[in-house]
């Protein structure tokens, strides 16, 4: 049902995000306790500011009140996704080809579950990845369970 509920929020208000010139990251609807969390993450060129956070938390919060498309009670909260941000989208894979990430496999490949290495080229077939020494990994998108930029300070 999360899942269920993010995808349609995330419908409904990408067009409304847009419209500010802010690029909707992910959306993620997730139950913590006993209270249920809305998350919105924004982001735009140069990065999102307080300003950009609460303006979007108010036309959000408007337009769920009107459409009302979640049966819970829950708190909204609107953030940037922050600079090791997950990849989940395909414009995330192209955005950020050949950047570094981190990549979590659900079964073993080649004998490991994590890999680090920097974005090939986007494909729909495999995630690709180029390791340290060069050589390129491909790794079935249903073997994907999480990918992580990595940032280096």
């Amino acid at each position: 049902m999360s899942k269920k509920i993010s995808d349609l929020v995330y419908k409904l208000v990408e067009p409304l995000v847009l419209e500010n010139n802010i690029e909707l990251v992910d959306v993620e609807f997730v139950k913590e306790g006993a209270n249920y969390y809305l998350r919105l993450f924004i982001d735009r060129e140069g990065g999102v500011r307080l300003s950009d956070c609460e303006k979007i938390s108010e036309q959000v919060s408007e337009l769920l009140d009107e459409v009302d498309p979640i049966p819970h009670a829950y708190f909204l909260e609107v953030s940037s996704p922050g600079i090791e941000r997950t990849l989940k989208r395909e414009k995330d894979f192209i955005r950020y080809q050949g950047h570094l990430v981190n990549v979590s496999t659900y079964v073993p490949i080649d004998g490991k579950k994590r890999w680090q290495g920097k974005l090939g080229i986007y494909n729909q077939s495999v995630l690709k990845l180029i390791l340290e020494d060069q050589t390129e990994l491909n790794i079935p998108w249903e073997k994907v369970s999480q990918v992580k930029l990595e940032v280096h300070i």
